[in-house]
């Protein structure tokens, strides 16, 4: 795979992460195929631009993403796989962070056709720290 489609796709992905970071369509169907399949970590999925578009702008009606950071990238063949930490704060005045790695399918013309998003608790901690018996946190399983 050529440097120059690497950091094409690359720019892709960033560009998609600043549309929701800017609240702002910069070319949704652009950069989707149009029959491309959005899985959100936490279970819904999007089928077509149409549908990410409604769901973009429809989020960003109740929400704000505050941060959504790149840590690094993995490319083989047609697929990219991105590290990300994200943060949001939804209307309610509720914020929600978590790590995150997405798995990108692409076309032959380097147009996303599969994104699906899976997230990981930042809250870690080791349950087994005071003995053999597990203490796990009583904590609210949030995005994933």
């Amino acid at each position: 795979m050529s440097e120059a489609i690497l950091n094409k796709r690359e720019k892709i992905i960033r560009l998609w992460f600043d549309m929701w970071l800017q609240r702002q369509d910069l070319g949704i169907s652009d950069i989707f195929s149009d029959d491309a399949v959005y899985t959100e970590s936490w279970g819904p999925e999007y089928h077509g631009t149409a549908k990410i578009r409604l769901w973009f702008e429809e989020w960003n009606t109740r929400g704000s993403v505050l941060q959504w950071d790149i840590r690094q990238f993995f490319h083989k063949g047609d697929q990219t796989v991105v590290e990300w930490y994200f943060k949001c704060q939804m209307e309610d005045e509720r914020t929600d962070a978590f790590d995150g790695v997405s798995l990108i399918e692409w076309t032959d013309d380097d147009r996303i056709r599969l994104l699906k998003e899976f997230g990981c608790n930042i809250n870690n901690y080791d349950p087994y720290q005071y003995g053999d018996t597990p203490q796990f946190n009583d904590e609210k399983v949030g995005w994933f």
